[in-house]
């Protein structure tokens, strides 16, 4: 793998909206091992949910002390706990990770580790869930592009 694909698969798989939906076809299309494009792209997307829920909540801490934010964050953030708190509760950790686990646009890494933390799920859990579910990404995605790439290089040369 050269290093310029290697750095734009990694940098794929951080974007938002790209993931390991973006990063593993992306470095199948330039000839990476299966095996090399998929354990790159989980692994990376999966240091997104740690990071992202660290984030929040040291942000969360930092902002705290301001009136406008907390007032913000009560209305908002803590009526949809409430609202939400038996759906946690009866689904939490597998609707988190088959929610990640879905390869379309908005539910990723990236939504999974807001959405927990809005939830207030703990840490170690949701991380854990997140994971579970870059991994079900990322196989479902392998599959996908994989048998793509191969179906359209057969018509291409027919």
């Amino acid at each position: 793998m050269s290093t310029t694909v290697f750095l734009w698969t990694i940098a794929l798989c951080i974007l938002p909206i790209a993931e390991l939906r973006g990063g593993i076809p992306y470095a199948l299309y330039h000839q990476v091992n299966v095996f090399a494009a998929f354990f790159l792209c989980v692994f990376v997307n999966c240091l997104v949910g740690p990071i992202v829920y660290i984030f929040l909540s040291t942000l969360h801490k930092l902002l705290s002390h301001l009136k406008w934010y907390q007032r913000l964050f009560d209305k908002v953030i803590e009526r949809a706990r409430v609202k939400v708190k038996a759906v946690v509760d009866k689904y939490g950790f597998w609707g988190l990770a088959i929610f990640v686990g879905i390869p379309l646009p908005m539910t990723g890494a990236y939504t999974g580790a807001l959405g927990a933390w809005v939830l207030g799920m703990k840490p170690s859990k949701a991380i854990l869930a997140i994971s579970v579910g870059v991994l079900m990404a990322g196989i479902v995605v392998t599959i996908v592009a994989f048998f793509g790439i191969k179906a359209l290089s057969f018509f291409i040369k027919a």
